[in-house]
């Protein structure tokens, strides 16, 4: 039995190509501030990740059953309904900064926003920066 891959992987396709294809555009024109507020926090260029997400660093992760991968630190995906932020640590770490950051939802590593004008944008770019630390300290 092989080792079972992750999906979404980095990749060369075009993140500029990818966002202009977005057709919504107030969900382009924040992506493309998503993009720009990534890449200062970490300070890294933006990544394709799959075909639909926009990733940033990476790390590699080795689970106990064996299976393990790449993949990025913080990264976002314009998605039909809104758009998906991901801070992979999860949430329950920044009580305060959930508590202030103004409409969202969340699943287990994904913060889903309408649109950034919804949001706190200082309070966001901090919980990416908590997000991409923690990542950095546990990971390398």
């Amino acid at each position: 039995m092989g080792k079972a891959q992750n999906k979404t992987t980095e990749n060369d396709a075009s993140v500029e190509e990818f966002l202009a294809g977005v057709k919504d555009e107030q969900k382009k024109a924040d992506c493309l501030e998503l993009k720009a507020m990534m890449e200062k926090v970490t300070n890294t260029p933006a990544k394709m990740w799959g075909t639909s997400i926009v990733g940033f660093d990476q790390y590699h992760y080795k689970y106990d059953s064996g299976r393990e991968g790449d993949f990025m630190k913080v990264g976002f995906s314009p998605r039909a309904q809104n758009v998906t932020v991901y801070i992979m640590p999860g949430f329950e770490r920044y009580p305060e900064l959930m508590g202030n950051l103004g409409k969202h939802k969340t699943g287990k590593s994904c913060l889903y926003i309408k649109k950034l004008d919804d949001v706190d944008r200082e309070v966001l770019e901090e919980l990416v920066q908590g997000s991409y630390d923690y990542m950095t300290k546990k990971y390398g």
